[in-house]
């Protein structure tokens, strides 16, 4: 059990999350580019900085202080595996390290300190192993705990040239004391001790501890500790994960779809073998592809089970059908080809039931199969989201993957009001494409709805597409839709239904085009 203080030292990649990002997208690193989420920024570049950009402020407002801002959403998934290198490369000559946030990584300082002569040189030996993948803007702070070390990476930045900031050995209290209370990132605790004239950490490391305690409790006491530069944090050094990752290098770049995944097949197998191997099944999977002309894409693909090596290789195929110019050719050769399981879970929760899943598996297999012989989005699954109309309810996904946003953005589209929807039951049938239909009124001519919602005449014959005109037995409506009432592009119609003499019942729009069919109630 250690007495002293924890030697720690951290290491702080500056404007990560942009530079990961601009590195996806392939902008350059002086581009202003603002990352964000919730509409609001969330880290924004250097050149963004520099027009007056700061996190927290709206879009609107960002773009406005910066024409030439570059939008992109925040990715955390992005952000983590773009990291994953660079932490893969500290961990190669430093055990024991903990991952804070993409960008920034702890450990303790005691042990690399000893090994390479010195607090300083085992900061910069970090510093050379980042420079060799890449990271030449890399801070490293040294303090007696997390808390004191980050803020001295942090100040090293701003105030010379030397990318390395040591604190010596209990002096973390007057190292922090001038800095303000809001670098205890609890904004509330922050307000409210600067309306009581506490605006350093200082100030408030001078309080009594049990009247902080009194006032503003647990919380409140850590932070006071925070600030008085004993921080009680620990280095919880993370497990390296195994690398169940495939890798194949061809020495003659390939420019067939069929060549490579001959090529890839054994690799496949690899693959799934190893993940076996640990009792894992991988429910996502990201392979990237590279070409001769040193272009890299890649992409993420879903299973509504789990990866098999033939679901593997149907993939590969798939995605390079999608980069190719014809259905075997590709555009440009390929010279490398990865995959790397993306999400992974414990074989166990994917085992079959006591008296099998022989259904479920058939289906799957016959959907695989069909999917493979007519491409990706050859077959569909439907989901139900949120709209005003039928059609716009509708949500086709191609088998396997997850809808667009997620499953849960589909649930929050379903709970959304959609003032002017469409009342249940839902109609059964709804055609792809509206068809054209005739509403005929009493006194002949179609029927018309006026400026008002009121109609001109009472219905009384309905012909249905490529059918003779029938008699009209019931009908309800008009329902006025208007959607977004001020662009002249927005959506004005009135909705029916009608039921003709055989039983049948419609939904039919009107708009200034005339008549349409847009389902049926079966």
């Amino acid at each position: 059990m250690t007495t002293g203080p924890l030697r720690t030292l951290l290491l702080w990649c500056p404007d990560w999350p942009t530079n990961a990002a601009a590195i996806e997208y392939d902008f350059g690193l002086d581009t202003p580019l603002a990352l964000i989420e919730r509409g609001e920024v969330f880290a924004c570049s250097p050149t963004a900085r520099r027009d007056g950009v700061r996190r927290g402020l709206r879009v609107r407002e960002a773009q406005s202080r910066c024409t030439d801002l570059i939008a992109v959403p925040y990715d955390p998934v992005l952000d983590h595996r773009a990291f994953e290198p660079v932490i893969a490369a500290v961990e190669e000559i430093v055990p024991g390290v903990q991952l804070s946030r993409p960008g920034t990584c702890v450990m303790r300082a005691r042990g690399p300190s000893r090994y390479y002569g010195g607090e300083r040189q085992a900061a910069q030996a970090l510093l050379d192993t980042l420079a060799h993948v890449g990271v030449r803007n890399a801070r490293v702070g040294i303090a007696d705990g997390p808390f004191a070390a980050e803020q001295a990476a942090k100040l090293r930045s701003d105030q010379g040239t030397d990318a390395i900031r040591i604190v010596p050995v209990g002096s973390s209290p007057e190292f922090l004391a001038p800095f303000g209370v809001d670098l205890l990132q609890r904004p509330e605790l922050a307000v409210l001790l600067v309306r009581l004239g506490i605006h350093t950490l200082g100030d408030f490391a001078a309080l009594d501890i049990l009247q902080v305690r009194d006032r503003f409790g647990p919380d409140g006491v850590l932070a006071h500790r925070l600030a008085s530069g004993y921080d009680p944090s620990d280095v919880d050094a993370r497990v390296p994960p195994a690398d169940h990752s495939s890798v194949v290098e061809f020495e003659t770049p390939l420019d067939r779809v069929d060549q490579v995944a001959f090529a890839f097949r054994t690799a496949a197998d690899e693959f799934v073998a190893r993940l076996q191997a640990s009792s894992l099944v991988a429910t996502a999977i990201r392979i990237e592809v590279r070409t001769e002309s040193g272009d890299s894409r890649a992409r993420t693909w879903l299973h509504p089970r789990w990866f098999t090596a033939g679901d593997v290789l149907d993939r590969v195929r798939w995605q390079l059908q999608g980069a190719g110019l014809a259905e075997s050719g590709l555009s440009s050769a390929i010279s490398a080809l990865r995959v790397e399981p993306e999400s992974v879970d414990p074989a166990g929760n994917h085992e079959a039931g006591l008296y099998g899943g022989a259904t479920d598996e058939r289906i799957h297999s016959g959907l695989s199969r069909v999917q493979g012989m007519v491409g990706h989005a050859g077959v569909l699954t439907a989901r139900i989201g949120g709209g005003r109309n039928p059609s716009d309810r509708r949500v086709l996904v191609p088998w396997g993957d997850l809808p667009p946003g997620g499953e849960a953005a589909v649930e929050a589209s379903q709970s959304l009001p959609w003032p002017g929807k469409l009342p249940g039951p839902p109609p059964a049938t709804v055609f792809p494409e509206r068809q054209r239909v005739a509403v005929n009124a009493a006194h002949g001519g179609n029927l018309l709805v006026d400026d008002r919602g009121e109609l001109s005449d009472v219905p009384v014959e309905f012909q249905a597409p490529g059918k003779a005109p029938v008699p009209v037995s019931a009908w309800a409506g008009p329902w006025p839709v208007v959607e977004r009432w001020w662009d002249a592009g927005g959506t004005r119609l009135h909705r029916f239904q009608i039921v003709d003499d055989s039983g049948a019942a419609w939904l039919l729009v009107l708009d200034d085009s005339g008549w349409w069919a847009e389902a049926r109630y079966d």
